[in-house]
């Protein structure tokens, strides 16, 4: 296993809410806005900020296919982008709960 892969799997291992993350993305800064507003504690990765970035994107791309951010787990359950994050938000204050990140 690639060590951006052990590296991406173990932040969505440790954290309730984990979000993959580019500083500059607008929809990767609407969903941190979203769960800011319900009061989440999660852990955000810039992945443009850092030297494997880029590997860490390929590798969440291989874990749930999906090669966009922002890319979200909450629970070690993957949710998907921010779309899906939004389409989910009735649900969500019972999900980051449920996770322990509220």
């Amino acid at each position: 296993m690639s060590a951006a892969k052990v590296k991406a799997q173990k932040i969505i291992e440790e954290n309730p809410v984990a979000v993959f993350s580019k500083s500059y993305c607008p929809y990767c800064k609407a969903t941190k806005a979203t769960l800011d507003q319900l009061g989440a504690k999660y852990f955000a990765i810039e992945l443009d900020q850092i030297d494997d970035g880029s590997a860490i994107q390929n590798a969440l791309k291989e874990l749930n296919g999906q090669s966009s951010v922002p890319n979200i787990y909450i629970k070690q359950q993957h949710i998907g982008g921010n779309s899906d994050l939004q389409a989910k938000k009735g649900e969500l204050p019972e999900l980051l709960k449920a996770a322990g990140a509220v």
